[in-house]
């Protein structure tokens, strides 16, 4: 069996109870030395071999997956955040399914999550924003025509970006085309939950100055009219509000 895991977004104890439950069960453990926690490391038994897939190829990665298949080892995928974003695990998936090899996938919180409780705020609010786009800038890794930021940048939601730091200048200029205003709210938060999490709030066009100030280090990019205090403090749910009636609770008059 192999089991991939969402390590979480840094701490170590953002791993979810099932998570680190089989990684105390694990005889093999590959992980993303290059995000992941190693203190979730601690986790796995003594006897546990331990394998950094940050200096690893894919094909490395399935030599061990399908030599530790045949001695009928418990393997774990350790992935950052979780590892359904942006966690190339498609491609191991498929290999496992050409090889007849069971799998399953243990959820984790992601990194936009952490960075919306670094930012205390919320990502949807009424008459603001219904939409959160989590992408990325088009850089090596090529995105499809109609997802490349310009045509995103249209909808005006909540967006957050990861893996975009390096290109923080034609981020600022994509969503600038798209119609994001210069002034729009924005915020940079790097290596969310973890002890040096770091949380800059700005705006659109102040972003590759913050990360020219701050560096490159693993940060999210988040934009949109949530981020302003205002409209927090202005909008209300209609959920709580006193003439509305839900399946648990009358409309009071």
């Amino acid at each position: 069996m192999v089991t991939f895991i969402g390590a979480g977004p840094g701490a170590a104890d953002l791993i979810t109870l099932r998570g680190a439950a089989a990684l105390q069960k694990a005889d093999i453990v590959i992980y993303a030395g290059s995000l992941v926690n190693p203190e979730l490391l601690e986790l796995c038994p003594k006897q546990c071999r331990i394998d950094n897939s940050a200096t690893m190829t894919l094909d490395e990665v399935m030599d061990v997956i399908l030599q530790g298949h045949r001695e009928d080892k418990n393997i774990v995928r350790l992935h950052t955040g979780d590892p359904s974003l942006y966690g190339a695990i498609g491609e191991q998936m498929a290999l496992l399914r050409k090889h007849g090899i069971e799998y399953g996938v243990i959820p984790g919180v992601s990194a936009f999550q952490a960075a919306a409780a670094a930012l205390k705020t919320e990502y949807t609010l009424p008459e603001i924003a219904q939409t959160v786009i989590i992408t990325r800038a088009e850089g090596r890794t090529p995105v499809p025509e109609k997802e490349r930021l310009q045509e995103l940048a249209v909808h005006q939601s909540t967006m957050v970006l990861f893996l975009s730091a390096t290109l923080a200048e034609k981020v600022k200029q994509d969503l600038l085309e798209g119609g994001y205003t210069p002034d729009t709210p924005a915020a940079v938060v790097y290596r969310a939950s973890w002890p040096d999490e770091k949380v800059i709030r700005c705006t659109l066009d102040r972003i590759p100055e913050v990360f020219r100030e701050n560096g490159t280090a693993p940060a999210l990019i988040i934009v949109g009219r949530v981020l302003a205090e205002e409209n927090m403090q202005a909008v209300k749910s209609r959920l709580y509000a006193p003439d509305f009636s839900t399946g648990y609770r009358e409309a009071k008059s």
